[in-house]
């Protein structure tokens, strides 16, 4: 015996109508605003490792720009903060607190077409070797710039403008 549930089946076609009927579409599909940005986002020159880091995620998640139509600025800031202390006054854990405030621009008129700021955090372990403090505290940066360049594409590509 199948246990069917038409009001289930109702309801799940009546959310998809709602979405088609207020201009939802996919972000990657036909006509959606993720193609528009698809290799079109020259990104700033990095200065330093965190730059690099950032870029290379933005890169890998939008091409590389062939005919670059925008410009991506942004500016890094991260400040480390200590979260856990042991009895002999030796900080064992550290989070790092980052922010990327960005503008992207349209090359033609160099006019900012959207602009906005993100924020996240991750943590890391200084209780092992002094090596082993340095590698977590790298791996914990670029896990950041991971986080912090995934939230800005994601806001770059909710309101890109369609192809």
């Amino acid at each position: 015996m199948t246990n069917t549930c038409p009001t289930r089946r109702v309801v799940m076609m009546g959310a998809v109508a709602a979405l088609a009927a207020c201009g939802f579409q996919p972000v990657y599909g036909p006509g959606g605003g993720g193609a528009a940005l698809q290799n079109a986002v020259l990104v700033d020159e990095p200065l330093t490792r965190d730059a690099y880091l950032l870029t290379r995620e933005v890169e890998q998640r939008l091409g590389r720009a062939t005919d670059a139509q925008y410009g991506l600025g942004y500016d890094i800031s991260v400040r480390e903060e200590s979260i856990a202390i042991s009895s002999n006054d030796v900080t064992t854990r550290y989070n790092l607190i980052g922010q990327v405030t960005f503008a992207l621009r349209d090359l033609s008129t160099q006019k900012v077409v959207n602009s906005g700021k993100v924020n996240s955090f991750t943590g890391y372990s200084a209780s092992g070797s002094t090596v082993a403090t340095q590698s977590a505290e790298q791996d914990a940066r670029e896990r950041l710039m991971q986080i912090l360049a995934d939230q800005m594409i994601t806001r770059l590509i909710a309101v890109a403008p369609a192809p």
